[in-house]
């Protein structure tokens, strides 16, 4: 049997089982209660009974007959079966309903001793067999009242009590077995989906059944694995590409390094630009391939500060010689990011409108709502329109261009991933009169 089972119905049985001995002590407890109080009152009727009898009874010295006569007056008066001792014990005389009950053995009745040594005895209608004194029990001496005589208690009832309780008790902890195992059977799928997944199939994913806390663990569970799966994907397609990318520039450099020792002083200086070259381009591939993984398993920003998006974009400008459009509505334009990695989006967008575009590459920020937009254009042969949302996948390149303009075709893609870290987003729109323009929106 599951540990985990077992600890929780065992806990639901104990926590059942205390509740229903706490509930049987103060039922217990009040029935007692009860009996001593009706006790209590019974013994003070009894006594008004006897004051009230003794007084109006005949004395000793009256003929039987008499005595007799109004022991039973008193007896259909009170309704009360009673009969009444000599001071030697002999009966003087019974009410027919103390003979009655006497005879059916429904009860005995209870002794009171009077003043002038008699004995009477009263009988409660209903009194259980075995309360009451015995007829040849003599009661205390000077007249007092005899005590009332020690009731066992009610076990009948009490019986009854605890079988109820102890009904209640099986019927409870039976039903909550299933509850019990219904939710370790969810706890066992969700551990078996865990271990599935953790064979390495990144694909499968828990049942979510309910709304508790259990559908919870299994709903962010089958969250993080699908962030999982689609971060592997990300870096397989990513170490792919980067593989492929790496052969061309090492291809290169082998060629020009292996020519370098027969080549004549002037192609010896040519060749050594190439191999620059294709360091330099094999040092850009590392560091966007590098910055690209971070992004892909960055959940949040590490550094945050308010950013002068106008400011960062004059700066940015002039490094690579691009004009600066004013700012229309002269409202503050910034906003709270990494500044270092919007700076790293704004260049890339301004690198590669430099490299497709000539010298007509133009950046201005402004105002979109709540957000603000860098915009920067240029006069190149522009994108087609069917893959205006493609140029921003990793190392996805126009046809093309990359024969005639270099590049790794991973600059968009990390702008696209910086702008998404922001809770914005970048897009390519046509400009006005031939070029691209592309709007990174933070």
């Amino acid at each position: 049997m599951n540990t985990l089972t077992l600890r929780i119905y065992l806990t639901v049985v104990a926590v059942l089982a205390l509740f229903a001995f706490a509930s049987g002590w103060v039922v217990q407890r009040h029935l007692e209660q009860e009996r001593t109080r009706a006790e209590s009152a019974l013994s003070d009727r009894v006594a008004a009974w006897g004051e009230l009898i003794q007084r109006s009874l005949p004395g000793t010295e009256a003929p039987r007959d008499e005595q007799a006569a109004a022991l039973r007056d008193w007896s259909q008066r009170l309704r009360l079966p009673l009969a009444l001792d000599s001071a030697g014990g002999d009966r003087i005389a019974a009410s027919e309903s103390f003979l009655r009950r006497q005879a059916d053995g429904l009860g005995r009745g209870l002794p009171i001793r009077l003043e002038d040594g008699r004995t009477l005895w009263v009988m409660r209608p209903g009194m259980l067999r075995g309360q009451g004194g015995r007829a040849d029990q003599r009661p205390p001496p000077g007249g007092a009242y005899g005590p009332l005589p020690f009731v066992p208690p009610n076990w009948p009832r009490s019986v009854g009590l605890a079988i109820i309780l102890v009904v209640l008790f099986i019927a409870v902890a039976g039903g909550a077995w299933p509850v019990v195992r219904h939710l370790t059977r969810r706890l066992k799928a969700l551990k078996r989906g865990m271990e599935v997944f953790g064979t390495g199939e990144l694909g499968h994913r828990v049942e979510v059944t309910g709304n508790d806390e259990v559908a919870a663990v299994a709903r962010s569970f089958n969250d993080a694995a699908a962030r999982i799966e689609a971060l592997m994907r990300s870096q397989k397609s990513l170490l792919a590409n980067a593989s492929h990318e790496l052969r061309s520039p090492l291809a290169r450099m082998k060629m020009a390094v292996s020519m370098i020792d027969a080549a004549a002083p002037d192609q010896r200086e040519r060749l050594k630009r190439e191999i620059d070259t294709n360091i330099a381009e094999l040092d850009a591939l590392v560091e966007e391939v590098l910055l690209a993984s971070r992004l892909d398993a960055l959940r949040d920003l590490e550094h945050r500060e308010r950013v002068d998006l106008l400011g960062l974009a004059a700066e940015e400008a002039a490094r690579v010689d691009a004009t600066l459009e004013p700012a229309h509505d002269g409202a503050a334009l910034s906003v709270v990011g990494d500044e270092r990695l919007l700076r790293r989006a704004l260049r890339n967008l301004l690198e590669n409108a430099k490299r497709y575009g000539g010298d007509e590459v133009s950046v201005g920020a402004r105002r979109e709502g709540d957000k603000v937009a860098l915009r920067v254009s240029d006069r190149g042969p522009g994108v087609p329109r069917e893959l205006c949302e493609r140029i921003f996948e990793p190392f996805y390149r126009l046809p093309g261009h990359a024969e005639k303009s270099g590049g790794v075709g991973l600059g968009l893609s990390l702008v696209k991933q910086i702008a998404e870290r922001h809770g914005g987003s970048v897009r390519w729109e046509q400009r006005d009169g031939g070029g691209s323009c592309f709007v990174l929106v933070v």
